[in-house]
């Protein structure tokens, strides 16, 4: 940002206000996140939907969203942030009403896809936004109304989700999880066009759009058949779309590669991409975060299928892990940027025996289970969660040059969520085949719902221990030297 541009933006008179609507909409888009998992049994009952479409709510949503995050990004500084926001915010807000009246379960998945895509167009613009609106010196206030925000959402995300469907509002039972959003969007987009300013980008970089199908692509050709496999019964081309993945997954470095030889754009930087401590720091995290994802897909179920708790009951027994990741932020903040990699890897340690401590409250469930139960592991989880997002961003970051520092944090956050989809259709897939091994073998349903949900927190443990064994590796952060830091919007995670 020139000079210039800092002095318009520490003038611009309307910067407060402005920012009200951008975190009413960012608000809305991560209430939407955590909203919906204590929802899915109800919405399964009453649209006879199968397992494997239910996931396709949630994880068709966050591969929606992490598949269009980077070119949205991109596409904010080509025709216009405040554009892009609100078109964004008007068609999450849309597919949020189509959502809510959906007649049956795929026209319910197309909305939900639409909704991620709207999400994906909004949340690019928020952050890149408050950098036009807010000189630097207030930037950091901003930052942390944004912080707080998301903590709010995501702990009041499955509260407000069991609520509504308790009170049954209007008689529309699990349709009011969607249509919520639908006076919140309306009114974000009046006060929008009204407050937020028009800046328009110094430069105007080309959309690398052979890109985006290519990445998308080996995306899709390795999370479609992880949640389709178990309907079809794992037939040979399930395998073969996943193998095919890897290929072509290869295929978008190349093509990368020959447009940083050309001087084009590319929409991830090759040099990111060779950038040792930012692909491992990728890896990583695209494990790291197929946890929390997993974890609350296959949690509501287990709870309201297995051991009839209310969708409000279901709500009210995630809410230590919201609430820890929360808390951690103090920690964190006192901490800053001392004992990163310790920090991740002590963290990762803690969240793993969080998990394993999950995993022995589950193997004694028994139909006297009760909201207290799962207090104190989901307590440490999150708060382990929070206490490895923060360091795990700076140190993926901090060795990536100053100029490419914009599209690292948002390949960052896309990979985010692709771990999101990613460890919904592991922890999902591991779930629903083991209930059905056991119904079939005729154990009962607590005890079956018993044995599915110890899978997935099985892989949970696992990917927890990768994580941790790929941290020793981490080269020693270089925070001083490049100067370049996470953008919080990046921290928060994606349950």
């Amino acid at each position: 940002m020139t000079e210039a541009s800092e002095v318009e933006a520490a003038a611009w008179p309307g910067r407060w206000l402005a920012m009200s609507v951008l975190i009413a909409a960012s608000f809305m888009n991560l209430l939407d996140a955590t909203i919906v998992n204590v929802a899915l049994p109800v919405i399964g009952r009453d649209l006879n939907a199968h397992s494997s479409s239910l996931e396709w709510i949630v994880a068709g949503y966050v591969m929606v969203f992490a598949l269009a995050l980077m070119p949205c990004g991109r596409l904010g500084d080509i025709i216009g942030k405040k554009r892009m926001f609100l078109l964004g915010v008007g068609f999450f807000t849309l597919a949020s009403a189509c959502s809510g009246a959906a007649p049956n379960i795929g026209a319910l998945v197309v909305a939900r896809l639409c909704q991620g895509l709207g999400a994906a167009i909004m949340a690019p613009q928020v952050l890149a936004l408050v950098q036009d609106m807010f000189a630097s010196k207030e930037r950091s206030s901003a930052f942390s109304l944004f912080g707080i925000a998301s903590g709010i959402a995501i702990v009041s995300g499955p509260l407000i989700g069991g609520w509504l469907i308790a009170v049954d509002l209007f008689g529309l039972e699990w349709r009011s999880i969607f249509y919520i959003n639908v006076p919140v969007g309306i009114a974000a987009v009046i006060a929008g066009r009204i407050l937020i300013p028009d800046i328009a980008a110094s430069e105007r970089p080309m959309l690398d759009t052979t890109g985006v199908i290519i990445i998308a692509s080996a995306f899709v050709l390795l999370i479609f058949p992880l949640v389709e496999a178990r309907r079809f019964g794992w037939p040979l081309w399930c395998f073969a779309m996943i193998a095919a993945a890897f290929p072509v997954f290869a295929a978008f470095y190349f093509f990368e590669r020959r447009r940083d030889r050309n001087g084009l754009s590319q929409l991830l930087p090759v040099s990111l991409m060779r950038n040792h401590a930012y692909a491992l720091g990728g890896f990583i995290a695209l494990m790291f975060y197929s946890t929390p994802a997993g974890l609350f897909m296959t949690f509501a179920i287990f709870l309201q299928q297995g051991f009839g708790f209310t969708p409000l009951e279901a709500g009210l027994s995630t809410i230590p892990f919201p609430l820890g990741a929360f808390l951690s932020a103090f920690t964190n903040s006192r901490l800053s940027d001392r004992f990163l990699k310790g920090r991740i890897l002590a963290a990762s340690a803690v969240m793993a025996v969080g998990y394993l401590a999950l995993f022995i409250v589950v193997q004694h469930a028994d139909r006297d289970l009760a909201i207290i139960d799962f207090a104190l592991p989901l307590f440490i989880c999150g708060f382990s969660l929070g206490m490895t997002a923060s360091p795990l961003f700076q140190i993926i970051l901090s060795d990536v040059p100053a100029r490419d520092a914009g599209s690292a944090s948002g390949a960052l956050q896309a990979i985010q969520q692709a771990g999101s989809a990613l460890g919904i259709a592991i922890a999902s897939a591991l779930f629903f085949s083991m209930i059905a091994q056991r119904q079939q073998a005729g154990a009962e349903m607590a005890n079956a719902y018993v044995a599915g949900f110890s899978a997935s927190i099985g892989y949970m443990i696992l990917a927890m221990v990768t994580v941790f064994v790929a941290a020793i590796f981490m080269p020693a952060p270089a925070l001083r030297a490049s100067g370049v830091k996470a953008e919080p919007g990046g921290m928060m995670p994606g349950l």
